[in-house]
């Protein structure tokens, strides 16, 4: 594991600013600003408590209610007489966090992918907004079918900033039998934290129809969804059809 960097300075009343913040809201900063920096990796063992209260000067409930809640943002693992965790989207238990399609009957599966374009194009305007690019900077275009049992499911389209991940290529998105996100995360470097996402009812169009296995005219979903890696950086535009005839949409809300 890699040494403690120097101890930051935790000064939880700044004379006269205006900004206070309780002081295990600034120890969560503290160890966000070290998940970042790559300080841990993602499914590695994190300092104990006890280490990491001694690292800050602060005591072990302070660290204790920090770690509450970047566990709670699923950020870190905690782990039964193990310890803290790097939250990994390698991990089966991160599989079904982005995607939200559940089966209508049995339990929720893996789908079979078929890529059907991966390639480097110049971003559009609005792609370009959303990933808060120049536009025409290079991403990286992806388009592929996710099929459950054999049924297309899901039609997806997902943009990446070109800078981010070169060297991506459809002979490595095939050879990679694990979720795209734990791709991302081992190979380029890049951990999707959150996401915002929007859904609308739309019908199928001709080449949509056709790539799902449904009549022109039939109701999809449409989602959009934007994620974000450490400082809410956007690093990836999904636009995602959802034929919903097996499965449903599935929110969790608490």
């Amino acid at each position: 594991m890699n040494s403690a960097p120097s101890n930051p300075a935790v000064d939880p009343v700044s004379s006269g600013s205006p900004s206070f913040r309780p002081l295990y809201q600034q120890i969560k900063a503290l160890i966000t600003q070290s998940l970042q920096a790559g300080e841990w990796k993602p499914g590695e063992l994190m300092p104990s408590e006890v280490e990491l209260a001694a690292r800050f000067k602060v005591s072990q409930g302070t660290v204790r209610k920090a770690i509450d809640e970047l566990a709670a943002e699923n950020l870190v693992v905690r782990r039964q007489g193990k310890g803290t965790f790097v939250a990994s989207h390698a991990e089966e238990r991160a599989h079904f966090r982005f995607l939200r399609l559940m089966p209508d009957e049995g339990v929720p599966h893996h789908p079979e992918n078929r890529f059907l374009e991966v390639k480097r194009i110049r971003a559009p305007a609005e792609v370009a907004r959303l990933l808060e690019l120049k536009s025409g900077d290079a991403v990286v275009y992806i388009k592929r079918v996710q099929s459950f049992d054999g049924q297309p499911t899901i039609l997806e389209e997902l943009w990446l900033p070109g800078q981010l991940f070169k060297g991506l290529s459809a002979e490595r998105l095939q050879e990679y039998k694990g979720p795209m996100y734990g791709l991302f995360e081992t190979e380029f470097g890049t951990r999707m934290i959150r996401a915002t996402e929007k859904i609308r009812a739309v019908s199928a169009d001709a080449a949509t129809a056709e790539h799902l296995k449904v009549a022109p005219g039939t109701p999809l979903l449409l989602g959009e969804r934007v994620s974000f890696t450490y400082g809410d950086k956007a690093v990836e535009l999904r636009r995602e059809l959802y034929s919903t005839a097996k499965h449903h949409y599935l929110n969790e809300l608490s």
